[in-house]
């Protein structure tokens, strides 16, 4: 009976310290998953954002005749240089000249009208002096004199326009610059007002560049940018002079002015420019759909740490393109996991297979 009893508690003994063991292995080989990653790389903290333009000019001027007429003769081609007085255009002056010599003869009939009337009203005023005529009768002549001084003023303005109509003929330019369009050759007839050609000028040359509606924010009026030209080397300063309110009905940009700080003589009207402008939002990251994690109302992802756990990371979302988030929150260097993300939980160790984003 002794004996039985031994040899029950060695057996108990023994099969306790086996199924310990097999507690002890089998936390040894926890399962450890492998999720699927992307590396966070230097690209998303970029500090700027890169546009390609051109030069123009800040002032272009549309211009046009102040009288209507024939065109006679075109002294400018697109692109001629051209400094200020210069004659651009000109229109045939015979009728502008008619109109001035029959301005010139209603002027002398209203003259020839003003002194009749003037000398009669002289005389009845003082026929009225004597007391030889009622004073309803001096009032008509001095009405009358009143009415062919008025005529007369009006003669001699409709002269004075028609002197200037004479020097209207010819379209000058007001400014140095170079002719950036014609819209019209010689033998056109145009009406008074028509827009004829462009003058832009060149005493003060900017950038022109368009901005997508989500880099807005970053494009403001009064920031200093940086600006480069193909042709040349050097590279200027600008600044953002104007943000058109309206986005361009093709392409859906805003255009932007940037004016030039210490332009170079060497730069010239259509040059190719590439204008740096820099960012002070948060770097955006472009995330696979599946790497969006979210339980309550904040966005998240499962960042890997140094010691191959994982923890959760609030981020925003920017945008969401077809199978791709773009958010912002994340920094170079982090990784993210992109798969299997809903079996995850906080500090969970991982393996990694990844690439870099």
């Amino acid at each position: 009976m002794r004996y039985g009893l031994s040899v029950f508690l060695v057996s108990a003994v023994a099969a306790t310290t086996f199924f310990a063991g097999c507690g002890e292995e089998k936390a040894a080989k926890e399962f450890v998953p492998l999720v699927k990653t992307i590396t966070v790389g230097k690209e998303a903290s970029a500090t700027e954002n890169v546009y390609d333009g051109f030069v123009c000019g800040r002032y272009e001027t549309k211009m046009a005749f102040q009288v209507g007429g024939k065109i006679i003769k075109r002294n400018v081609e697109a692109g001629s240089a051209v400094k200020v007085g210069d004659i651009l255009l000109t229109i045939d002056p015979k009728d502008v000249i008619e109109q001035s010599r029959q301005n010139d003869a209603l002027v002398t009939a209203a003259a020839a009208k003003l002194k009749l009337a003037e000398s009669n009203f002289n005389r009845y005023t003082e026929l009225y002096n004597e007391q030889a005529i009622a004073a309803a009768v001096l009032e008509q002549y001095k009405t009358a004199y009143e009415a062919a001084l008025a005529d007369y003023q009006n003669a001699l303005a409709a002269k004075s326009l028609s002197a200037n109509a004479l020097n209207y003929t010819n379209l000058t330019a007001d400014a140095d610059g170079i002719i950036g369009e014609i819209n019209v050759e010689e033998g056109q007839v145009v009406a008074a007002g028509q827009n004829v050609l462009t003058l832009v000028r060149t005493d003060e040359s900017e950038a022109e560049i368009n901005v997508p509606e989500n880099k807005l924010p970053d494009a403001t009026p009064g920031k200093e940018v940086k600006v480069k030209f193909w042709a040349l080397p050097e590279e200027i300063r600008g600044v953002i002079r104007e943000v058109y309110p309206v986005a361009d009905s093709a392409s859906k940009t805003y255009k932007a002015r940037i004016s030039l700080l210490n332009p170079s003589p060497a730069i010239r009207l259509g040059m190719t420019a590439t204008v740096t402008i820099p960012i002070e939002s948060a770097p955006v990251v472009n995330l696979p759909l599946s790497a969006l994690y979210q339980t309550g109302d904040d966005a998240e992802v499962w960042i890997v740490t140094d010691e191959n756990t994982v923890r959760t990371k609030k981020i925003t979302v920017c945008e969401f393109n077809d199978n791709f988030v773009s958010v912002d929150g994340l920094q170079p260097g982090e990784i993210v996991v992109t798969a299997g993300i809903h079996k995850l939980r906080e500090n969970q160790k991982v393996r990694v297979k990844g690439e870099t984003k």
